[in-house]
């Protein structure tokens, strides 16, 4: 196969490992895992093998203060954040409402990008933005079908977090690489989930072997495996193809979330993820 062929497939490979994730945390929480105890446990191992592979792929590199300083806000916060908001939007909706509506994160990033460059702001990208809200609206106004309100706004606040993230490591990534980036990004979320975890004495060691490969899962299938495979994919196809191709990734969570857990799927709840996807593809498309 040609590279084309094989970073469409990497990256396809990286949305099916992501849109796992939530379909992994509803398990998680079912084995009785509290939030800080799967996510401190998820980017611990997640740090360790990709600290591993980039040391034997002898790519590994050190970077400045000021990048380690950057990461570590990175994980510790915006990564952090986003994380935490996930899970706890599982709590209240379906795992494929939750795909659905963290997906809308390219539309904030738009925002946040006008505030400091308004002339970027152009029909296309205002009609991509009306996409991807009217595609939320419709699921949650319209079909009532595993979600709750509460819900939304818990993971409309990851898809805020995680667009902050976006913007602030998009900066630090013109002096290092994302795959360095990712390797203090990752130790730097986890230490915030075991502070957070001994604070609020919620964090502890699964008691099971269920509650141990979930975990695991949790960590490599849903994280270690879709990164490496995203940035291999983006070396080969570039990042702007990669992001649109990903958009594949809340649909994989919706299939999951159907046959795995038998979540509700309903003709809305297709319509309304068509056009938060669609919204995003636009975007993406603009911004090249």
């Amino acid at each position: 196969m040609d590279d084309e062929t094989i970073g469409i497939g990497l990256v396809l490979t990286s949305a099916i490992g992501f849109g796992t994730l939530g379909i992994f945390g509803v398990i998680a929480a079912e084995e009785g895992l509290s939030i800080p105890t799967v996510l401190a446990l998820r980017f611990a191992i997640a740090a360790v093998v990709v600290w591993a592979v980039l040391w034997l792929r002898g790519r590994f590199r050190l970077p400045s203060r000021r990048v380690m300083a950057i990461a570590f806000a990175l994980g510790a916060g915006g990564y952090a954040a986003q994380s935490g908001l996930y899970f706890v939007g599982l709590e209240f909706m379906s795992a494929g409402m939750v795909a659905i509506v963290l997906y809308t994160y390219p539309a904030f990033v738009v925002c946040l990008v006008a505030i400091g460059h308004p002339d970027r702001v152009t029909a296309i990208l205002l009609g991509a933005l009306g996409l991807s809200i009217g595609g939320v609206a419709l699921i949650t106004g319209v079909d009532p079908a595993g979600v709750d309100p509460r819900g939304v706004v818990v993971v409309l606040g990851a898809a805020f977090a995680y667009s902050l993230y976006i913007v602030v490591s998009q900066r630090a990534l013109t002096s290092v690489d994302a795959e360095t980036l990712t390797a203090f990004v990752l130790p730097a979320a986890a230490a915030s989930f075991v502070v957070f975890g001994l604070g609020t004495e919620t964090l502890s060691m699964p008691s099971s072997a269920a509650g141990w490969g979930v975990t695991l899962a949790i960590a490599t299938v849903a994280t270690v495996i879709p990164v490496l495979a995203f940035f291999a994919g983006i070396a080969r196809i570039g990042a702007s193809r990669a992001s649109i191709i990903s958009t594949a990734e809340p649909g994989v969570t919706v299939a999951l979330g159907a046959l795995v857990l038998g979540e509700t799927v309903t003709a809305v709840t297709i319509v309304g993820g068509v056009l938060v996807v669609a919204g995003v593809i636009l975007i993406q498309r603009e911004e090249t």
